[in-house]
């Protein structure tokens, strides 16, 4: 069945490259566009435009439909192009007329994106929840590890003394900057486009106000040349917003495979969520957070390949739209994976205590030699030079009392401070 069948076929050649993967797709749509169909059908009721009869009937119709995808028994086969098409055969089969006037008054356009924006509203919502997830996580190991000093690095060189407590934390609030890019595209999402039909209104007496009500949204895409033009733009600020995400668990990844090596030893994992070698028996290797680098980095390139597909479009529909869901659908899959897999294996980290207590480390104290001879009196510049010398000639000795008291530092975490901020960021 198509939506737009007028009484002749196309061939069957060009059927499969046009709706491609869409069917697949369109089941993670499919309660979506039941809610939707509810939605508009409870509008054209009220404006006169269906009986009271036949809203029941639908009604009724349509919470059998929604059985079945809640079941896992609704599909797509190949006589259908999408689940638009798909409902409204079912709703026709078991309705007859009734059935048929469901699609009065909207396009598939702005079907699908209501469909979309109801979809990435809960997405955008499950995200945020695992990301605060993996900051409670990073919270409470840097609370336990404050005290286990590591060193920081500068150009993958030896530099300062960090600490467990500063690490962990240090992304618990870089995840709190991902918070705002999520908010802001659940913003943009949490806009009603239904009843910009094709893009360009309709000459019923819609109710637009009355949908946005029932569908849970603050808002509508007021302009309906604006809603259409949101399809593209929808897609490509969850794919921001996502790619902030990922961005931080790549870099947090990548630590830990450094920091998981025998060169550096900061930390390890049990046996059993590591992998071996083939050949080299004494192999554990940090597989999980190699492919959770790998898939976040994946998700990073989702924004540059929606914008290449939309951004030299002119306003209106364009079937390129369709492709989006190939970039941002298994892409919202991964990062839910790779977020509460990062989670999963943080539990059982193993913090080596002693891992600053190799003479390798020793250097990382010189800038604490240079403060604290400023605070006897020194300038830094002299200070820096005698304590540069020291390194140069072999007789510097490494300070053993750190005092790092400032806000932020590893003296000071701030971890109370960092969680209000995390829960305001939510809250916003």
């Amino acid at each position: 069945m198509k939506l737009w069948d007028k009484g002749y076929s196309i061939e069957k050649k060009i059927e499969q490259f046009t709706v491609g993967d869409d069917r697949i797709y369109d089941l993670k749509l499919a309660t979506y566009d039941v809610e939707g169909s509810r939605a508009h059908a409870r509008m054209l009721a009220k404006q006169g435009l269906i009986s009271n009869d036949e809203i029941a009937e639908i009604e009724q119709a349509l919470d059998q439909i929604q059985g079945l995808i809640q079941s896992g028994d609704f599909l797509i086969e190949d006589d259908f192009e999408d689940v638009h098409s798909k409902i409204e055969y079912l709703l026709t089969e078991l309705l007859g007329d009734a059935g048929k006037r469901i699609h009065t008054a909207r396009s598939r356009n702005d079907q699908v994106l209501v469909d979309l924006h109801l979809f990435f509203k809960d997405e955008l919502r499950d995200i945020t929840e695992l990301v605060k997830n993996l900051f409670d996580r990073l919270m409470l190991l840097a609370d336990q590890h404050k005290e286990i000093i590591i060193p920081g690095y500068t150009h993958m060189q030896v530099a300062m003394p960090s600490s467990f407590g500063l690490w962990f934390s240090s992304y618990a609030e870089t995840l709190i900057d991902d918070i705002y890019f999520l908010r802001a595209a659940q913003h943009i999402a949490d806009q009603n486009p239904l009843g910009s039909a094709a893009g360009y209104g309709s000459s019923f007496p819609i109710d637009r106000s009355m949908t946005t009500r029932e569908l849970g949204f603050s808002t509508m895409k007021y302009n309906v040349v604006a809603a259409q033009m949101g399809r593209g733009k929808l897609e490509r600020s969850v794919a921001m917003a996502m790619a902030s995400v990922a961005s931080t668990i790549a870099r947090m990844a990548m630590d830990v495979c450094l920091y998981n090596s025998q060169n550096f030893g900061f930390l390890s994992f049990p046996d059993e969520l590591t992998t071996g070698s083939s050949i080299m028996p004494h192999k554990k290797n940090p597989d999980v957070w190699e492919l959770i680098r790998g898939r976040c980095n994946r998700i990073q390139a989702a924004p540059t390949e929606i914008t290449m597909l939309t951004n030299n479009l002119p306003s209106g529909y364009h079937r390129e739209y369709q492709l989006l869901k190939e970039s941002i659908f298994p892409s919202i899959d991964s990062l839910k994976a790779c977020l509460d897999m990062a989670e999963y294996m943080l539990q059982h980290v193993i913090i080596n205590k002693n891992a600053a207590n190799d003479e390798r480390y020793r250097y990382m104290y010189t800038v604490e030699n240079v403060n604290e001879e400023v605070m006897k009196g020194a300038t830094f510049r002299d200070a820096y030079k005698t304590v540069g010398k020291q390194v140069g000639d072999g007789t510097y000795k490494p300070i053993s009392n750190l005092s790092h008291t400032h806000e932020g530092s590893i003296g000071n975490l701030c971890l109370k401070e960092i969680r209000e901020k995390m829960n305001s960021a939510l809250s916003s």
